[in-house]
């Protein structure tokens, strides 16, 4: 007989069961649900990673919905489980939903919810982050003042990069790529190449702009160039930030061939998704090549890293954090909660995914609508008119 599955209760009396296969932050998006006859159920196990087995345990004979993690494994086997138990509705806490096989719900007819718009500026910070961590050699400083080992100023001690005046390029020039672009342009006055399949118009509007502010005050006005290819930006750029989409055509974007054709002090950034970069590639030019240095918040085989990888000083290595801001975390939160409830209710689907505020208004009832469905024109779901 399975273990049972520790849980905390809100609204035991509740109409509907919704399953949250994490602790999420805030309690906002308790609330939602609470106030509209929902039972909430919080698995509270100490796994990291819960298995098929365990969200099998959490699903039971009854739930109508389950909020679940980028990290679980949704396919046939859980979808098929949730509609057994008269489920309609998954959403992830996250933007991405690699780890959820859409066809499989398709199958079960169970509307897959996830949550972007919230996650634009705190992801482009945490880009910007890395970037001025690994052009300033910050981690490596850090270590080395926890250690002892700083006894006087030296003129060669943690020599690094200047990033005024140098290039950042973009690879991937959507909402978070252009958020990434603006902070680089506009805090370091660096200038831009970009690579997009689509021109990035609002983006080049606002370096122009910027530029002609900086040339009306005397300093050097910052340019843009839209690169025809990727190799273009990597050869130019001095800063890379890759922030593209994960398919077939990005896998292993960054691999031996394409680093070895940017700078020998270039800047590689990746807070996107792990598999664009070929990690043991990666560990192996970061051998060879001291002074290029990495700051990476994904992983191509989360929640481990490349062997090597560790023992690199030119590399900054952060635990998958990009959206860990508390108004982002608690926004996802809500955003999945209103993705499940929205379906239990039969609300429509909200008509623009990225234009999220009125859900995250506190002060006003949210709207009668799910903020985001990735597959609701498979299932025929209707839009809102709102």
């Amino acid at each position: 007989m399975a273990k049972p599955i520790s849980i905390e209760v809100w609204n035991p009396s509740g109409k509907y069961r919704v399953v949250s296969t994490k602790s999420m932050p805030g309690t906002r998006w308790i609330r939602l649900l609470t106030d509209q006859d929902c039972r909430v159920e919080i698995c509270t196990e100490k796994k990291t990673i819960l298995s098929v087995e365990d969200i099998l345990a959490l699903i039971g004979n009854r739930c109508d919905g389950v909020i679940g993690q980028l990290t679980e494994d949704w396919g046939d086997v859980l979808f098929s489980a949730l509609k057994r138990a008269g489920g309609s509705a998954f959403s992830n806490m996250a933007v991405g939903y690699n780890n959820v096989d859409i066809n499989a719900a398709n199958k079960y007819g169970i509307a897959v919810g996830n949550t972007p718009g919230v996650l634009t500026e705190t992801t482009a910070e945490l880009a910007a982050s890395l970037s001025l961590a690994a052009a300033r050699r910050i981690v490596e400083a850090d270590q080395f003042m926890r250690a002892g080992l700083y006894d006087g100023w030296l003129p060669h001690l943690f020599v690094g990069n200047l990033l005024k005046g140098q290039t950042v390029g973009v690879i991937g020039a959507g909402r978070i790529g252009s958020a990434y672009a603006r902070m680089m342009i506009e805090g370091f006055k660096m200038n831009l190449i970009y690579y997009d399949l689509y021109q990035a118009t609002r983006l080049e509007k606002f370096v122009t702009a910027y530029g002609q502010f900086l040339k009306a005050n005397g300093e050097q006005p910052v340019t843009w160039k839209r690169a025809a290819s990727m190799e273009e930006v990597l050869r130019e750029a001095d800063v890379i930030s890759l922030h593209p989409v994960l398919d077939k055509t990005t896998y292993h974007l960054v691999n031996k061939e394409s680093l070895a054709i940017m700078k020998k002090e270039a800047i590689l950034v990746n807070a996107s998704r792990g598999p664009v970069i070929d990690e043991a590639a990666l560990v192996e030019h970061l051998k060879a090549n001291p002074m290029f240095r990495v700051g990476l918040d994904v992983f191509e085989d989360e929640p481990f890293m490349k062997p090597g990888l560790a023992e690199q000083k030119n590399a900054v290595v952060v635990p998958h954090i990009a959206s860990a801001s508390k108004w982002t975390r608690e926004g996802m939160a809500t955003l999945a909660a209103l993705n499940v409830l929205g379906k239990i209710k039969g609300y429509p689907i909200w008509g623009d995914p990225n234009r999220v505020e009125p859900f995250l208004d506190e002060n006003s009832p949210a709207p009668t609508a799910c903020p985001s469905i990735v597959n609701a024109k498979q299932l025929g779901l209707p839009s809102s008119k709102l």
